[in-house]
């Protein structure tokens, strides 16, 4: 009875992720009166105009690229920073450093919406605001003490030995940490990766406010800024297309790095 129980409600949490996910997909490929006359049915001839009057015409192309632009580059200077951090917090002793760190993982402890004014104010100080480049800084520096966190587990469970034979190869520390300990600690490089890339590519708050020029939104304040255009123009058909290159990309990586994934935070707890 208890098995049947803990199916029944798996099955009823599946279906209430993949229904809706099953029905935006299939609304975005209906004009706006079938969606309203029939909202349960598939279209009889699918719409794929209003894919490409989403991408061009409401500009969901411009915000795709630089939600790529963002995340890519955010991850690309995060991934290195945090590992580095994280290396020396678990492996390189030296005064205060608990207490280093613990300063460190305090940054987790603020929701965003505490430090947005003076956030604007800096930003604006700094004349950072309304560029890309300046959100990609913000998103590193919100992002870090997550990843230095995580990677810091990863990196305190691989056994010292390994550094130890480094030193006796003539390894310099630079050495060890590329060649020997960050390889090994690639399954935690994975997770952080993939959690960070999911968050930065549906964060709202801080582009909504440091953003202001339409050429320079990402995808959430574009869809958000569609969403209400749509209101008045009634073309629901682009509206659900928006929708769905919003979310398949997320939905692609995580399928892609599924197994990786899950094998990697299934070893974590293991160590843990």
């Amino acid at each position: 009875m208890k098995s049947f129980l803990t199916k029944s409600f798996l099955w009823v949490y599946i279906l209430s992720i993949l229904v809706p996910v099953g029905w935006v997909v299939m609304s975005s490929l209906k004009t706006g009166a079938d969606i309203f006359g029939n909202p349960w049915a598939p279209s009889a001839v699918p719409q794929f105009k209003n894919y490409a009057e989403a991408w061009s015409e409401a500009q969901i192309g411009t915000y795709f690229w630089n939600s790529v632009l963002v995340s890519g580059v955010t991850l690309a200077v995060l991934l290195p920073i945090s590992a580095m951090a994280a290396y020396v917090f678990a492996k390189v002793p030296f005064p205060g450093r608990r207490a280093v760190y613990t300063v460190v993982l305090g940054g987790m402890m603020f929701p965003n919406f505490l430090v947005i004014v003076p956030l604007f104010l800096l930003m604006r100080d700094l004349h950072m605001l309304d560029t890309l480049w300046g959100l990609i800084v913000i998103f590193v520096a919100f992002s870090l003490s997550f990843s230095i966190f995580v990677l810091t587990g990863f990196f305190e469970s691989v056994p010292d030995e390994l550094a130890e034979a480094g030193v006796l190869d003539g390894a310099s520390e630079a050495g060890i940490f590329w060649r020997i300990m960050l390889p090994v600690v690639r399954p935690g490089l994975l997770v952080v990766g993939i959690l960070n890339l999911i968050g930065l590519w549906n964060e709202y708050s801080l582009s909504l406010v440091l953003i202001q020029s339409p050429e320079n939104r990402t995808l959430p304040i574009g869809l958000a800024n569609l969403t209400m255009v749509q209101h008045y123009q009634s073309n629901w058909g682009a509206l659900f297309a928006a929708v769905t290159m919003t979310m398949l990309p997320m939905v692609a990586v995580y399928l892609l790095f599924r197994r990786r994934l899950e094998s990697a935070m299934l070893a974590g707890a293991l160590k843990g």
